[in-house]
C-alpha cells in the first residue's frame, strides 16, 4: 500500500513532511467533516482528491489555522496545529488561495496584492514592492493599474495566488484552484502551479484528475472524512491496469480508489 514515503526535497539536501495524525472535525452541532485522518507525506506538490464535501477544504483551513480541532494535529516540518507556538509559526510559514477570490471594492491589482502583505506583517513598503514581483511571477504585472473587480475569472484566480505567495512562504494551500476557469484559463493556471512548485511547496485540492500527472508527485484521497490513499503518482496510477492514457487512467483510479478497491494488492 502506498504510505508517502516518496521523497522530494523542495531545496537542495533539504525535504518537508506533512502528517496527519487521528485529526478529527465537527461543524456544529454535529456534521462531522474529518473523522481520524491519518497519512504523511514528504513528496511534493501534492493534491488532494476527492468529490464535493469529504473534507478537503475543511483539512486545508485546519492547517492554516482558521479552523480548529479538539482533536489530532496536523505537523508540517516540525510545526504543530496542537501548540499555540506551532500554530503561529504555520501562520508565517503558509499561503493560501481560498475557493472564491474576492476583489476589494476601489483597489487596483497591485493595492490589493499589498494590501495582503501588510495584513501578513509586512511593512507597507516591502507589500507594495513584493506586490510587484508577485504580479510579475503569476503573470499579471500589465493589469496591476487595473481594478481587481473588472479582471476575468482566471485573472482573479491569479491575482489570489499573487496574494498567497506575496510574502514569500514556504509552502502553498491551493484549494480548488481551477473552479470556475475555461480550459484555456487551466492552463495557465496548470504551468503557474508547476513554476511555483520549483521553489515551493504546494498542496492542492481538488475533485478533477486530468492534470494530475503532470503536476504532482504525490496524491492523498479523502472521502466521508477519512483518508482512502496516500502515496505517489505512480502508485496511485496502477489502480488502473488498462492500456489507455494517462488521463483516463487517473480518473479510472480515483474511481477504483473510492470504490474501496484493495489498496494492497496494487501497491505491495
Amino acid at each position: 500500500m502506498g504510505d508517502g514515503s516518496v521523497r522530494l526535497s523542495r531545496k537542495e539536501g533539504m525535504t518537508v513532511n506533512l502528517t496527519v495524525s487521528d485529526l478529527r472535525y465537527t461543524y456544529f452541532p454535529l456534521t462531522e467533516a474529518l473523522r481520524d485522518l491519518t497519512f504523511s507525506v514528504d513528496a511534493f506538490p501534492l493534491v488532494i482528491l476527492g468529490p464535493n464535501g469529504a473534507g478537503k477544504s475543511t483539512f486545508l483551513r485546519l492547517l492554516t489555522t482558521q479552523l480548529l480541532s479538539r482533536r489530532g494535529s496536523i505537523t508540517l516540518d516540525g510545526d504543530s496545529t496542537a501548540t499555540r507556538g506551532g500554530r503561529r509559526a504555520l501562520r508565517s510559514q503558509i499561503g493560501w488561495l481560498p475557493q472564491t477570490v474576492i476583489p476589494i471594492p476601489g483597489l487596483r491589482a497591485r493595492e490589493q496584492v499589498a494590501y495582503s502583505g501588510w495584513l501578513k506583517g509586512m511593512s507597507r513598503g516591502a507589500a507594495w514592492d513584493a506586490a510587484e514581483v508577485a504580479l510579475h511571477r503569476v503573470d499579471l504585472q500589465d493589469q496591476e493599474k487595473v481594478g481587481a473587480g473588472r479582471l476575468s475569472g482566471g485573472q482573479l484566480r491569479r491575482l489570489g495566488i499573487a496574494q498567497a505567495i506575496v510574502n514569500a512562504p514556504s509552502t502553498l494551500l491551493l484549494d480548488e484552484p481551477y473552479a470556475g476557469l475555461d480550459p484555456e484559463q487551466r492552463g495557465h493556471v496548470r504551468h503557474l502551479i508547476a513554476e511555483l512548485a520549483e521553489d515551493t511547496s504546494v498542496i492542492a485540492s481538488t475533485h478533477q484528475t486530468e492534470d494530475l500527472a503532470t503536476v504532482y508527485r504525490s496524491v492523498v484521497i479523502i472521502a466521508d472524512g477519512t483518508s482512502r490513499f496516500c502515496g505517489s503518482v505512480d502508485e496511485f496510477l496502477a489502480h488502473d491496469h488498462a492500456g489507455v492514457d494517462t488521463a483516463a487512467r487517473a480518473e479510472n483510479a480515483y474511481r477504483s480508489v473510492l470504490r474501496g478497491s484493495d489498496l494492497s494488492a496494487a501497491n505491495p
